[in-house]
């Protein structure tokens, strides 16, 4: 049996997979707004960016090694792009998702990433002239009423009502930022995904330093309770590590428009998680999202002619 005809490991299967990498990345994510609340009076926002990354540095380096030699030339080339991505997609991003964890809701900081899929095509359209087809368009629609169905908590009424406090608005800066970042992603240099996850992981890294230097100064830091040293190590290995890992790789296999429409999963992935472990009371409506946002991907992922 040949290297081409033989059978897939199962991690080569999840690896050639985009829609199963894609809800992996969902799931991570969805987590990471339940323990984003967890880490409120746990360990300062500014010192968890920075920890973060100086703790997932090493799985990734370890990773990443093999491919860095080869691929250090491209990246040394293109080091002013990384340390923009690693900046604004990384860093940034999630010193105001820290923050606003202080002011809002899990389930408002899972909600508004929602806005990412609409962000993502709009901006693939204006920057890159990728053209988005009626199908996509459709599912992209079809989840974002799915995302509205549980910001209005299944109650139309509430939707003239709904205001955002300080930690929406931050969100929202951060989700432009993300969508920016998931739009560059097109424009990466042909390296390998470690390679590319380690050279802005070291931008993350360096460009965050300034924030927990600030954090101490201010008089807002303060050791890591054992709840916060547990927040470190999660939010270092998971969203840091294997979710950019299988983010950038479903980016890479179907492309920022289409990838992007999985994001709607995130606000119904992180209701569910509220329900189970922060206790918030479970409804009708998260049914409704949750049919909505599945129905929508799953037309979005029918548009097989889509360009990437």
């Amino acid at each position: 049996m040949t290297d081409a005809t033989a059978p897939r490991t199962g991690l080569q299967s999840v690896w050639a997979s985009p829609i199963l990498l894609l809800v992996i990345t969902t799931l991570i994510w969805a987590a990471h707004s339940v323990v984003g609340r967890l880490a409120v009076g746990q360990i300062g926002p500014m010192t968890l960016v920075t920890l973060r990354w100086a703790v997932a540095l090493i799985p990734i380096y370890i990773t990443a090694r093999p491919s860095l030699r080869q691929d250090w030339p491209a990246l040394r080339a293109r080091w002013v792009y990384l340390a923009i991505m690693g900046a604004s997609g990384y860093t940034a991003f999630n010193a105001l998702f820290y923050v606003a964890a202080h002011h809002t809701s899990a389930l408002n900081l899972s909600i508004i990433q929602g806005a990412i899929p609409a962000l993502v095509l709009l901006g693939a359209r204006l920057f890159l002239g990728v053209r988005f087809t009626g199908l996509q368009a459709l599912g992209a629609f079809i989840t974002m009423i799915g995302v509205i169905v549980i910001a209005a908590q299944g109650d139309p009424a509430r939707l003239a009502a709904l205001a955002f406090n300080s930690g929406d608005v931050m969100m929202v800066i951060g989700v432009v930022l993300y969508a920016g970042y998931t739009i560059g992603l097109r424009q990466r240099p042909h390296v390998s995904q470690v390679s590319m996850l380690a050279a802005m992981a070291v931008a993350a890294f360096v460009t965050s330093i300034p924030l927990m230097i600030w954090e101490v100064t201010s008089g807002g830091f303060a050791w890591p309770t054992t709840g916060g040293l547990l927040v470190l190590a999660f939010a270092a290995l998971g969203p840091a590590f294997v979710a950019q890992l299988t983010f950038m790789r479903g980016v890479e296999l179907i492309g920022p428009g289409r990838a992007g429409v999985f994001v709607n999963l995130v606000p119904v992935f992180g209701a569910i998680m509220a329900v189970v472990i922060l206790g918030e009371p479970f409804a009708r409506y998260h049914v409704l999202a949750l049919l909505l946002v599945v129905g929508g991907i799953a037309i979005a992922q029918r548009s097989s002619g889509a360009q990437r």
